[in-house]
């Protein structure tokens, strides 16, 4: 028997309405060597009916069942599962293009630790942004960051296929608990690789609906948010510490805690600014141009003025 070449790991939970479609997508691929570990929450709703049809109909796909695991968990616990030699991330409400697979097979998979692909946005069917960022053939892991810095959704763990292998030398695993469970791990995981590859080819459908996760209105959880974004940067800048011109990450993760706090109340921005100060996150905002130099001003001087009535 073949080994196993990909794992894909779907985290689910109360997404009755969009799981058939991302389902289908991976049941469509045109490259057939996958398994599927679909990793269920107690949905209220039929999400865990409709899995367990997929389940029953095909050997491929595996349910694991955990109540109240949260994305960082249920993505830990796909890991533990996965025996494919690379491994995909897959949200519930999002879909793959049915050559998505064979692409990365063409694009010599076995060579790297990491290989990036892109995404379009789509709203009820409508495609509304695509991004098919300039391609780079192979780098280590910070030339690589140092182009994926500017491109979309640099952190999203579903732009990047992982060689199983290097996933488990390294120990890598999603803090349970937090969300932004992406931007706590991915950061570190593009640094510490020896070979990136990065292609053009959009075969990830991001779903915008207004009831996700990321788009929800709970103030309470962008707090939680903002906390564990602090807690996860932590966390990897004393990993960074041990790879060399890591800089360029940490700056990374400075910049996102500074955006992120401005999407606050003004009082508790001014909260977290002060914490932030006090790490030394806008130390790093210097600028070379005077255009850049006012901008770096600005920002450390008051960053939710900037963010919110400057650049929009």
């Amino acid at each position: 028997m073949n080994k196993i070449k990909f794992s894909i790991i779907i985290p689910v939970y109360n997404i009755e309405k969009y799981i058939t479609k991302c389902l289908d997508s991976v049941i469509n691929q045109t490259y057939k060597n996958y398994e599927v570990i679909i990793v269920c929450d107690d949905s209220k709703d039929k999400s865990n009916i409709i899995v367990d049809s997929y389940v029953k109909n095909d050997k491929r796909f595996i349910k694991c069942f955990e109540k109240n695991t949260g994305l960082a968990k249920a993505k830990n616990i796909g890991l533990s599962k996965a025996t494919g030699d690379y491994i995909l991330f897959l949200d519930g409400d999002d879909y793959i293009e049915k050559d998505l697979l064979q692409k990365l097979v063409d694009e010599d998979i076995d060579k790297y630790d990491l290989l990036r692909f892109q995404a379009r946005e789509v709203k009820n069917n409508d495609v509304i942004n695509e991004y098919n960022e300039e391609q780079f053939i192979s780098k280590n892991g910070i030339e690589a960051f140092k182009k994926i810095i500017n491109y979309h959704y640099i952190e999203n763990s579903w732009l990047y296929s992982y060689s199983n292998k290097f996933f488990k030398e390294n120990n890598f695993s999603f803090n349970e608990g937090c969300v932004a469970e992406d931007y706590g791990l991915t950061p570190l995981i593009i640094a510490s690789a020896n070979k990136v590859k990065c292609i053009s080819y959009i075969g990830y459908n991001y779903v915008q609906r207004d009831n996700s996760l990321m788009n929800s209105d709970d103030y309470n959880n962008k707090i939680k948010k903002m906390d564990d974004m602090l807690k996860q940067a932590t966390y990897q800048k004393l990993e960074l510490d041990n790879i060399k011109n890591s800089e360029i990450v940490k700056d990374f993760l400075d910049d996102s805690l500074i955006y992120f706090s401005t999407r606050l109340k003004y009082k508790d921005y001014r909260k977290y600014n002060k914490i932030l100060k006090k790490r030394n996150c806008f130390k790093h905002l210097k600028g070379t141009s005077f255009r850049n130099k006012i901008r770096c001003f600005l920002i450390k001087f008051n960053s939710f003025f900037f963010f919110r009535y400057i650049k929009r």
